[in-house]
């Protein structure tokens, strides 16, 4: 016993010691997620290959985006929007912009409330309607108390300027970045189109690693923003939209009713 005590004491002794001397046990780094591109050898058509983390990017039956054509017309419950104005906090992820949003904004979809967690925008736009693709595209990421997730998806096209999306497009970091206070609000709910309609459907994150099982809510209305602004957002990477994938067996459905 008078044995184990001493070895325990000189135990404690030598690691006071090395914490002293300066010697500290490090943590194991986090583990970088498996590089991947819009292009080339690490593209979408290779997601699936690049790690076993992915493979569902190859595999997956309810893969996202997809080309909405023939949707079935359906009187769909409303999406309820409770936005609110959030402080911009933005980041270069070096695969878009986006803006972590502020908690307490949120939308209620069948009756389950899905808080906003970040916008962020592709462009040229992933979804497309009857074949026809838009300029760019802002997906508005909610999540639920049991994790799962909602995106509201913003087509936008060539029009009038528009200045709800100013505090975006004019303050995009140029290169990858940490999250960065701006100072500056932006109200998600100015984003939005008048009219509020959806096309709905099950699919996936677009992205690796394409997790399935995400609501897709893709307002049937575009919105305008000016050539000047479309340019800012184009401009920062050379496409940055994952291809149409195969609908398979799914009927995406369409809002008859505001």
């Amino acid at each position: 016993m008078k044995n184990r005590s001493l070895i325990l004491s000189l135990l404690i002794i030598t690691a006071l010691t090395l914490g002293a001397c300066g010697y500290q046990v490090e943590e194991p780094h986090p583990v970088e997620a498996p590089h991947w591109t819009y292009e080339g050898e690490e593209g979408p058509e290779h997601w699936g290959e690049i790690d076993p983390a992915y493979a569902v990017c190859g595999t997956g039956a309810s893969q996202s985006p997809i080309d909405i054509s023939a949707p079935a017309e359906k009187d769909l419950s409303n999406i309820s929007f409770h936005y609110q104005p959030s402080d911009m906090s933005i980041l270069n992820n070096g695969h878009t912009v986006q803006v972590n949003y502020d908690a307490g904004s949120y939308i209620e979809l069948d009756g389950t409330r899905y808080d906003v967690a970040q916008f962020h925008y592709h462009a040229p736009s992933e979804h497309s309607v009857d074949g026809r693709s838009f300029a760019a595209e802002i997906h508005i990421v909610h999540k639920n108390a049991e994790g799962k997730l909602a995106v509201v998806g913003i087509l936008l096209e060539e029009g009038a300027e528009n200045t709800a999306f100013d505090p975006f497009v004019n303050n995009l970091p140029a290169e990858k970045s940490d999250a960065k206070d701006t100072g500056i609000k932006i109200n998600a709910s100015d984003l939005l189109p008048v009219v509020q309609t959806t096309f709905r459907y099950s699919g996936s994150l677009t992205t690796p690693p394409c997790s399935e099982g995400v609501s897709w809510l893709v307002m049937t209305t575009p919105v305008e923003i000016s050539a000047a602004q479309l340019e800012k957002l184009a401009g920062l990477f050379e496409g940055n939209n994952r291809p149409v994938q195969e609908l398979n067996n799914r009927t995406p459905l369409e809002d008859s009713t505001p």
